[in-house]
């Protein structure tokens, strides 16, 4: 099946781009340290804390979410509850970072993006078919002793 590697790439995907926004951020920071410019009245050693606190948060969320990705490749079964919900923010964050790449970075960067929004769209939907319970009929109309399934009779009004 195609479940366990998506999962997998997801999970490899996520960690990396985590710790790329974390790097990408914490670079930035170190750059507006440096320059010792004033924006607007802000600040300088004010916008470089908060550019490497704020990049720091976000790598762990991509982290936190590639854990999730990792641990449904690992146990090969669907995510559930907090982490069903993180990877559907993440789905929610590629597809708002690919609307606004598009604009500010170029189309690379918007493809990348939409290949990520997909792969963890692809992962939540391949888990999204409920196993059969072990005591479920048989699909091709036979019980499970082999004698036919019938349906109920229709109900009548009076």
């Amino acid at each position: 099946m195609v479940r366990r590697p998506v999962a997998w790439i997801v999970a490899v995907v996520l960690f990396g781009e985590g710790l790329g926004i974390a790097a990408l951020n914490w670079f930035l920071g170190v750059v507006v340290d440096r320059q010792d410019m004033s924006l607007a009245g802000l600040d300088p050693h004010m916008m470089s804390v908060s550019s490497k606190i704020g990049g720091i948060a976000f790598g762990l969320y991509f982290a936190l979410c590639g854990l999730v990705a990792l641990l449904v490749a690992l146990r090969d079964r669907p995510p559930a509850g907090f982490g069903r919900v993180l990877l559907i923010s993440t789905a929610v964050v590629h597809g708002l970072l690919g609307a606004f790449t598009w604009g500010l970075v170029g189309w690379p960067a918007f493809l990348f993006m939409v290949l990520v929004l997909g792969l963890v769209v692809l992962l939540l939907m391949t888990y999204d078919r409920p196993a059969e319970p072990a005591g479920a009929a048989p699909r091709d109309g036979t019980g499970g002793d082999g004698s036919p399934v019938t349906s109920p009779p229709a109900p009548t009004t009076p």
